[in-house]
């Protein structure tokens, strides 16, 4: 799926998100949001710090400040996160076309599609209860075709 927004747009938000909340624009917060901008995927916070560190290896990073910034990113709805329980979260960007996701139970692999026929059907599921919906989230979870292979 594509992002809907220019990263320099992304970018201003998040200067924006920053000084709301009286914290400091820092590289490190920077480095967090364009990684995680940059690269399609789902991402634990242990993935994106390793990226970072991996890629720049002289910045001062602790993995603390990773958990804060998803925090702060995810209330924003600037990314958003799948659950997997005791597990934890992985992330992704927030930004971009809607689609639901498959996720494997033995690999932890997500696959994201979109089906306008399961969209309809949600709107047409909360137009018969009278309900207002803003936006949903589909997870589906099994086992990808490769795991079911071994």
């Amino acid at each position: 799926m594509t992002n809907t927004i220019s990263y320099d747009d992304v970018l201003e938000n998040f200067k924006r998100l920053l000084k709301s909340n009286s914290l400091k624009y820092t590289t490190q917060r920077e480095l967090i949001l364009k990684t995680i901008y940059d690269n399609s995927g789902h991402f634990t916070p242990e993935d994106i710090y390793n990226l970072l560190k991996e890629k720049y290896p002289t910045v001062k990073l602790g993995i603390a400040t990773v958990y804060r910034t998803l925090t702060l990113l995810e209330d924003a709805n600037i990314v958003s996160s799948i659950s997997f329980g005791a597990q934890g979260k992985k992330y992704e960007f927030g930004l971009k076309e809607h689609h639901d996701h498959l996720v494997c139970l033995e690999c932890g692999g997500i696959e994201e599609f979109f089906d306008e026929t399961i969209e309809k059907q949600q709107e047409e599921i909360a137009k018969k209860f009278n309900f207002k919906m803003t936006n949903h989230i589909m997870k589906i979870m099994g086992v990808c075709s490769a795991c079911q292979a071994k």
